[in-house]
C-alpha cells in the first residue's frame, strides 16, 4: 500500500512541477577543516550548525528574502523569482512571485502575492479562473511536495527546516555573499528525517515532500554568517515523471528542480494580514492547457 501511495504522490508531484512551468508561467557554530563530515563523525560542529539553522532563524526574528525556483524537464526550463519578508518566530511571511515572460521580449505577467502561514498558503492573482481580487487558500500539508516548489517559491522557514535532515556535510571554505563573510557547507539532507525533526508548523509539509519526491536525499549548498544565521541555501530536487500519453510503453524521465533562497536585512518588521473569509475564492480553479512536448535534443 505504501508503494502505491508513493506512486500516486510522485505522479501528483510531477503535476505540481508542471504547475510551476505552466500554471504559474501561463497564468499567473564551529566548523571542521575542509572535507566530509558524516553523521556521528568526529567533526559534528558542521552538522550541528546546519541542523540548527531553523532554530537560529527563530531567535533572529525576521528577515527579507529572495527566492528562485528553476525547473528543467526535457528541453524546457523555467525560472520563477520571488521577493518578500518572513517572521520566523511566528512562522509566517509574504512573497511576491514574478512569473517568467511568455515570449522573448514580452513583459512579465502580474506578480502573484503569497501569504505563508503554518499549514496554509494564500495566493492572490492566481489566475486560471479565479476572479480578480480574490484569494485562493491551499492546505500545504496536502500538496504532493509540501509546497517546497509548487507555488513557484520555497519559503525560507521550510528551506531552513529541511536542513534538520542533514546526513553528510562538507565544509567548503569561506566566501562572501553581498559583502557578508559566510561559511559554505555542502551536503545531503534526508526529507523523511527532516520531517521527523521539524517544528510542528513544518512537519506535515516535509512529510508530504518525503512521499512525493523520487529521491529522498536532497543535495544542498548552505551558507552561514559568523552569527550562525542562514544566509543562502540551494537545493536540487528530483521528481520521477511518467511522460507516456496512454497505453503502450512507458517513457520515464526526471523533472529537476533547483531552489535558491537568500536571506538578508535581519530584524525588519513583517506584517501579514490574512484575507477576510468573503475574499477567499472556493470555486473551481481551471488549469491552463499543457504546452506541447519540446522536440529536438534537450537544452544544455
Amino acid at each position: 500500500m505504501k508503494a502505491r501511495r508513493r506512486g500516486r504522490g510522485r505522479t501528483a508531484l510531477c503535476a505540481a512541477v508542471a504547475a510551476v512551468q505552466t500554471a504559474l508561467a501561463g497564468t499567473v557554530s564551529g566548523c571542521a577543516e575542509r572535507g566530509a563530515v558524516a553523521d556521528g563523525g568526529p567533526s559534528s560542529g558542521a552538522l550541528t550548525t546546519v541542523r540548527e539553522a531553523a532554530d537560529v532563524l527563530a531567535r533572529a526574528g525576521s528577515s527579507r528574502t529572495r527566492t528562485a525556483v528553476r525547473t528543467a524537464s526535457g528541453g524546457t526550463r523555467v525560472t520563477v523569482h520571488g521577493r518578500g519578508a518572513f517572521d520566523y518566530a511566528r512562522q509566517r511571511g509574504t512573497l511576491r512571485v514574478t512569473l517568467p515572460r511568455e515570449a522573448p521580449g514580452a513583459p512579465p505577467g502580474d506578480p502573484i502575492t503569497e501569504l505563508i502561514t503554518p499549514n496554509a498558503l494564500y495566493l492572490k492573482n492566481r489566475g486560471a479562473g479565479v476572479p480578480a481580487g480574490k484569494w485562493v487558500r491551499m492546505d500545504t500539508g496536502r500538496l504532493p511536495d509540501g509546497n517546497l516548489v509548487s507555488s513557484g517559491a520555497t519559503d525560507p522557514l521550510r528551506a531552513a527546516e529541511l536542513l534538520r535532515g542533514a546526513r553528510t556535510v562538507s565544509y567548503e571554505g569561506r566566501k562572501r555573499i553581498e559583502g557578508v563573510r559566510v561559511r559554505h557547507f555542502r551536503g545531503t539532507a534526508d526529507l523523511a528525517a527532516a520531517a521527523r525533526a521539524a517544528s510542528e508548523g513544518s512537519r506535515d509539509e516535509l512529510a508530504a515532500a518525503a512521499e512525493g519526491f523520487s529521491v529522498g536525499d536532497v543535495v544542498f549548498d548552505a551558507y552561514f554568517d559568523v552569527q550562525g544565521r542562514l544566509r543562502k541555501v540551494r537545493y536540487r530536487f528530483v521528481a520521477a515523471e511518467d511522460t507516456s500519453p496512454g497505453p503502450g510503453p512507458v517513457r520515464r524521465g526526471a523533472a529537476a528542480v533547483t531552489s535558491t533562497t537568500t536571506l538578508y536585512d535581519f530584524g525588519v518588521p513583517v506584517r501579514v494580514e490574512l484575507p477576510d473569509p468573503e475574499d477567499i475564492y472556493t470555486g473551481t480553479i481551471a488549469s491552463p492547457p499543457q504546452p506541447p512536448e519540446p522536440s529536438g535534443p534537450p537544452a544544455r
